[in-house]
């Protein structure tokens, strides 16, 4: 083995991006849910004092805008960002790439073996997985913006006012919006297992790597 040197991997936007579609994912799951089935909430006061779900809502469309805006960065950067953020990474389009997705299902899933190889970035598994996780980002705008057409005023909503017709209507739109809510949140779980699981099998940092930007591996030079 040689020596341990550290490389630079995660530039700012990845790691800014990252860390704001955490926080965005974690507001509009919350607001959405109660915005799907809002609790029946008996009080004497004027209604005038209890806007709560108004405010819910408002919440929701606000984060669903930086949600969305921040998405464009991050596919901004992946043409524009070093060898480990961009495009290429997440499409499985190299021998190598469908060799090491087997490789990490080796490991990850079937437990076959202990790691073998070293990943510099995301492994092609992850990259891939990231790849699909992207589009339902893409999906899940479609579908909110979509539905937010028919109440809003504003000229941005109505740009996705097409996709509700061509999916079968507001209830279906509203279903895969609900849907994916829960494909996030599923994947969130599984994200952090498998990032602390990588992080003590690999012992290259990639846990602090997406807040120092900094991995650590093997100097074979």
């Amino acid at each position: 083995m040689g020596r341990i040197k550290r490389i630079y991997v995660w530039e700012i936007p990845v790691r800014f991006y990252h860390w704001l579609n955490m926080f965005c994912i974690i507001v509009l799951v919350i607001t959405g849910y109660f915005i799907g089935s809002p609790p029946a909430i008996q009080h004497g006061a004027e209604a005038y004092f209890n806007y709560w779900f108004g405010i819910n809502r408002f919440i929701h469309f606000l984060f669903a805008y930086v949600f969305f805006f921040n998405f464009l960065l991050r596919i901004y950067w992946a043409f524009a960002g070093n060898e480990f953020s961009r495009w290429n990474n997440f499409l499985p389009l190299k021998k190598r790439q469908w060799k090491e997705i087997i490789e990490v299902l080796k490991v990850d899933v079937l437990q076959l073996k202990t790691w073998s190889f070293e990943s510099r970035g995301h492994n092609a598994l992850a990259s891939a997985t990231y790849f699909i996780m992207f589009l339902a980002f893409l999906l899940q705008c479609l579908t909110g913006f979509g539905m937010y057409a028919a109440m809003s005023t504003s000229w941005f909503p109505r740009l996705f006012a097409w996709f509700i017709p061509w999916v079968g209507g507001d209830m279906a739109a509203r279903h895969i919006h609900h849907i994916l809510m829960w494909v996030f949140i599923l994947f969130a779980i599984i994200h952090v297992y498998l990032v602390y699981y990588h992080d003590y099998v690999e012992r290259t940092g990639e846990a602090s790597s997406m807040i120092s930007g900094w991995k650590f591996v093997n100097n074979k030079d």
